[in-house]
């Protein structure tokens, strides 16, 4: 399966990466990003983490993939559990858009995605893998915190 690496940065983005690409199974096409209108600057978000996304380019040049990044412009404007049609103004559409951007330049099946228990974001990334017709990859989710660090450290 194709798919894009969500990546912010963190650990956990990236060790979702990992583990999704080193099954055999799958193939990175290329990683996404969302980030602040200032470099460096953390964005106010309950959707999105921001503060290692200085460093993507560099993944993907490692990665020999393509970096696709767009500016937050949105803002939390559904801020309830479920997040069921598309929100104007909301943060999460600009996720859908960067998706409809690599969407024009390359074909993937799926999207990874490092978030282990926040259903709000969860959620988010699903709605917009399920508009788009692709499937969302979260191999970290539900995962005891402490083993996955542990786990992390020793990989």
């Amino acid at each position: 399966m194709k798919f894009v690496a969500l990546l912010s940065g963190g650990k956990d983005s990236c060790y979702a990466m990992h583990l999704i690409s080193s099954n055999g199974q799958n193939e990175l096409v290329a990683v996404a990003n969302l980030k602040p209108h200032e470099s460096g600057k953390e964005t106010d978000s309950y959707m999105y983490q921001t503060v290692g996304q200085d460093v993507l380019e560099l993944h993907a040049k490692a990665l020999n993939v393509p970096l696709y990044q767009r500016v937050i412009r949105g803002k939390p404007v559904h801020q309830a559990m479920e997040y069921n049609s598309p929100v104007d103004g909301d943060e999460v559409e600009d996720l859908y858009e960067l998706l409809c951007d690599i969407r024009r330049d390359i074909e993937f099946d799926a999207v990874s995605c490092g978030a282990i228990h926040s259903n709000y974001q969860r959620l988010r990334a699903e709605n917009v893998c399920q508009r788009l017709g692709i499937k969302l990859l979260s191999p970290l989710w539900g995962r005891d915190q402490i083993e996955l660090l542990n786990e992390m450290i020793d990989s």
